[in-house]
Formats: C-alpha cells, sequence, structure tokens
C-alpha cells in the first residue's frame, strides 16, 4: 500500500510538472519568434515523451504487481527468509548470487515458466542487476499472457 501511494503522490507531481512545461512551451510558441517556435516546439515534446514513459512503467509495475497477486494465491512468491542478512538487513552478495544461480538453472531447465522468470527477475533484483532483473519481469510477463 505504501509503494501505491508512493506512485501516485509521484505521478500527481510529475503531471502538474508536465502541465507547467506546456504552459512554457505555449508561452514560447506564441512569442512568435524563430527561436522562440523552436524552442517551444522542443519544450512541447518534454512532456509528450515524459507521459509516454510514465504510462509504460506504470503498465509495468501493473503487470509485476498482477504476476505476485497469481504467486501469492498459489503460495509460489520468491522466499528470500533464509538467505543471510548483514545487520542493515540486507541481503549478502554472496547469498544473493547463491540463490540466483540456483533459480538461473532452473529457467534453463524450464525456459516457457513464467513463474521460474518472476523468480528469476527477483533473483537478479537481489543481487542488484536491475536491468537484468526487468529484463527478466518482462519475460514473466510476455509468458504469463492476459
Amino acid at each position: 500500500m505504501k509503494a501505491r501511494v508512493t506512485v501516485a503522490v509521484l505521478t500527481v507531481a510529475l503531471v502538474a510538472y508536465f502541465w507547467l512545461l506546456g504552459q512554457r512551451g505555449v508561452y514560447l510558441l506564441e512569442l512568435g519568434t524563430v527561436v522562440g517556435v523552436g524552442l517551444g516546439i522542443g519544450v512541447l515534446l518534454l512532456p509528450v515523451v515524459g507521459i509516454v514513459l510514465v504510462v509504460f512503467e506504470l503498465r509495468f509495475g501493473a503487470a509485476t504487481a498482477r504476476l505476485a497477486r497469481k504467486l501469492a494465491e498459489t503460495g509460489d512468491l520468491p522466499d528470500d527468509s533464509e538467505l543471510a542478512r548483514r545487520p542493515s538487513g540486507r541481503i549478502e552478495r554472496a547469498a544473493a548470487d547463491e540463490y540466483f544461480e540456483t533459480i538461473r538453472t532452473r529457467v534453463e531447465a524450464d525456459d516457457r515458466n513464467w513463474r521460474l522468470w518472476y523468480q528469476l527477475g527477483y533473483a537478479y533484483n537481489l543481487a542488484g542487476d536491475r536491468k537484468r532483473a526487468r529484463s527478466a519481469m518482462r519475460t514473466a510477463i510476455e509468458l504469463a499472457g492476459p
């Protein structure tokens, strides 16, 4: 629930920022000068790109949350409770790497299983590789279907 509130607040802040940016773009267009029009078009493109990126991120988050709910219903959510932790509570790198290797081996044996791809994304995240974690989650989303 805390994550949803954070996402909502940040989304509202971005929409407000995009609105203000759009107003500046329109103002620059209204100047009528070549430079003003050029800058105005550039400034107006920024909110469009930003909105597209926000929509993609929200869809990605909703899709991963949907998969997490499915896994929770069957009791298949990844369990990292047994992994060694630092005093701060973070999982030790060696333990995360070992967990990752276990999941990677399972995925190699059954690479069409979205549940395993979700676990692989989780394992990548534990190991600190966010880019590959997102890629594995995208694969899980594709395999799970609608």
